[in-house]
């Protein structure tokens, strides 16, 4: 046997080994793609199909801009948690000191009452408060907010991430991620609760998943 008719079976070999490594690449691309499907419909569905009533109260966040970062998140206790934990709902999210001064319970009062107004799909969606600093949180808030999670952040991480108006904070704001753990939208400052509830209403309703 020639070194040519060696190498033949070699070759053949190789061969058939990167069509193998291919087809798994096509099969694991389709698998992505089947999963990200029903996220993709809905966005496609409420913001192209749809563009006349487009009319969103909430500003609009480009995801791959704000990919949601490490924030040295912890629960109040002490213990794990982060925003990761709630992928496959849709969280509206606040950010306070433990204080918690007037605005701050509006805040928590509007969460409460929007995932109420939702009916049958509050389910689909999750409170959590950004704690930014080390101080106690009040009992008697945490009672009367049972429901709404709570979790302590290191507040320069959180500064870095979250995008606000012009002369603004964080704190100024209400935003949304969606059951992907994107963040999507952000509300204005003191916010009209009826045109936010709108704004989700539609999310719930165009998203197949969530």
């Amino acid at each position: 046997m020639t070194n040519l008719d060696a190498s033949r079976p070699a070759a053949s070999a190789a061969a058939d080994d990167e069509k193998r490594r291919r087809r798994g690449r096509w099969k694991m691309l389709l698998v992505v793609l089947i999963c990200a499907a029903p996220m993709i419909a809905s966005y496609f569905t409420y913001y192209v199909i749809k563009p006349e009533s487009r009319n969103n109260y909430g500003e609009l966040i480009d995801p791959r801009q704000y990919p949601i970062p490490d924030l040295g998140s912890s629960t109040l206790d002490g213990g794990k948690g982060g925003l990761a934990d709630y992928k496959g709902k849709w969280v509206m999210l606040q950010v306070d000191s433990a204080d918690c001064a007037a605005a701050c319970r509006n805040k928590l009062f509007t969460l409460r009452q929007l995932r109420l107004m939702q009916g049958k799909e509050m389910e689909r969606v999750e409170r959590v408060w950004l704690v930014t600093d080390k101080a106690p949180v009040e009992t008697m808030l945490i009672r009367e907010y049972d429901g709404t999670d709570m979790l302590r952040v290191d507040a320069a991480k959180l500064k870095a991430w979250l995008p606000v108006e012009a002369g603004g904070s964080a704190e100024d704001h209400i935003y949304l991620i969606d059951p992907l753990g994107n963040l999507m939208m952000r509300f204005p400052k003191d916010p009209d609760p009826g045109k936010m509830k709108k704004d989700i209403s539609k999310l719930l309703r165009a998203s197949a998943i969530g």
